[in-house]
């Protein structure tokens, strides 16, 4: 669970207010047990406590599957005492070697579906706004979820359902068996996380996404043009001075509204994280065009701000000043290899590169230095 947590700050997601476990919510998985045997949900066989799914009538809603219509496929366990194939255990008699606890069905163990309900009604009540996973639960788990809490409450247990694709490499889907499976760990070995990051909102969670180390070096160039753009901004707030907004300014300070509210209109649009970051692009080429030196500190000010709010929502551009100053001494490491190896493209580029980003290099007798400028 901490080498999760660690992969999932590296990646600047949010930490959850909470983290529940199973083993921590027995009495809160029997209690909905209860419940839906009270409704008239469940039958027992040999201490196994079965969902009846022909006693929940829109059972398939999620999925859009008929109940008549269905049949089991490898998801579905062959079990000769169930009432239909795809009834599911609420709660398992104990086996040996088997963790156990104290019900009134004797000694066992939750199956897999409720401990997700009840976690969640635990957390964020009968009805929850947002539910979201992978697409490869929506049929059983997530139609089972629906099931056990409308069963237990008889109110609509999520309003909203977002289910997203998968990551695939160089056109294959991820798995062992072709050697193609890596973490996040392999990842950050080679590029930096917030590249991923940038990567991974590029296209719309419902849409599968094919890894390749190409599509990662776009990435990256794509999230050095938005630090260029950053510390662009920064280097002309220094320099720039306060005097009243033109005509022609405070137009574009007009046009910098337009593009929160695109940017807006594309996260409104079922998460469209590709179109938002397009949207944002098109912002940042308009604001090199139309933001100078001699432009007044007011609209410099409301470049910069308009570019960090709508980046803030992508959880890009995040990184703190210790983490890029290791990141410059990195490039200055490069640079100094090329200079060796009589590289002098790759030594000016680097350097040139930098200066875009306001960092300026001195080559001294003592080495390399560099200021921001």
């Amino acid at each position: 669970i901490q080498e999760y947590f660690r992969d999932a700050e590296a990646l600047n997601i949010r930490k959850a207010d909470y983290h529940p476990r199973v083993t921590e919510h027995i009495d809160e998985i029997i209690d909905i047990i209860k419940r839906l045997e009270a409704n008239g949900f469940t039958y027992t066989v040999d201490g196994d406590v079965y969902y009846d799914t022909s006693k929940f009538v829109e059972y398939g809603k999620l999925s859009k599957q008929n109940l008549n219509e269905l049949e089991a496929g490898a998801r579905i366990d062959v079990n000769e005492v169930k009432r239909n194939p795809f009834d599911f255990v609420l709660w398992k008699g104990q086996k040996p070697g088997e963790p156990a606890w104290e019900s009134p069905w004797g000694m066992g163990r939750p199956g897999w579906h409720i401990e997700c309900s009840a976690m969640s009604m635990r957390y964020l009540g009968e009805t929850i706004d947002i539910h979201s996973g992978g697409q490869d639960l929506i049929f059983p788990h997530h139609e089972n979820e629906i099931a056990q809490s409308e069963g237990a409450t008889g109110k609509p247990f999520a309003r909203y359902w977002l289910h997203n694709a998968f990551l695939n490499i160089n056109n294959e889907k991820m798995s062992k068996s072709l050697n193609n499976f890596f973490t996040v760990r392999d990842i950050e070995e080679k590029f930096d996380l917030e590249v991923f990051r940038l990567f991974m909102i590029s296209a719309h969670y419902r849409s599968p996404l094919n890894f390749s180390a190409e599509l990662l070096e776009q990435a990256k160039s794509a999230l050095e043009r938005l630090y260029n753009a950053k510390n662009n901004l920064i280097y002309l707030l220094d320099k720039a001075q306060e005097k009243p907004l033109t005509q022609e300014e405070e137009n574009f300070k007009e046009t910098l509204s337009g593009y929160r509210s695109k940017f807006n209109e594309s996260m409104d649009d079922d998460l469209n994280t590709a179109d938002g970051l397009a949207v944002i692009f098109d912002m940042v080429r308009d604001i090199n065009s139309n933001v100078k030196a001699e432009s007044s500190r007011v609209l410099v000010k409301a470049s910069y701000d308009m570019l960090m709010e709508l980046l803030g929502v992508l959880g890009l551009l995040y990184k703190k000043e210790e983490s890029l100053d290791t990141e410059i001494e990195k490039f200055i490491e490069e640079r100094q290899q090329a200079r060796k190896e009589k590289n002098w493209a790759l030594a000016d580029k680097i350097r040139d590169d930098l200066k875009a980003q306001g960092i300026i290099l001195e080559d001294t007798p003592e080495g390399v230095k560099w200021r921001r400028v």
